[in-house]
């Protein structure tokens, strides 16, 4: 996961897509494979992805349903 710093913009870092990941799992509860199908979240690379779904869910902002369904926690 990449971080903002001096050496790298914040444009540059991984936390730019949290915000997307979270509004598109406030619409609903979507499996991975419907996750990665929607062409926005598509462009995020999917080692970036793996890194955002562990921090939100170590933050307790997500879970993981039976069926592996993403569901956002309020």
């Amino acid at each position: 996961m990449k971080f903002p710093s001096k050496f790298n913009r914040y444009s540059d870092s991984s936390l730019k897509y949290i915000v997307k990941v979270l509004k598109k799992l406030q619409e609903g509860d979507l499996t991975i494979r419907q996750f990665r199908a929607d062409k926005e979240m598509n462009k995020i690379p999917i080692d970036e992805f793996i890194d955002i779904l562990d921090c939100l869910y170590a933050l307790k902002k997500i879970e993981i349903l039976k069926g592996g369904i993403l569901h956002y926690v309020s």
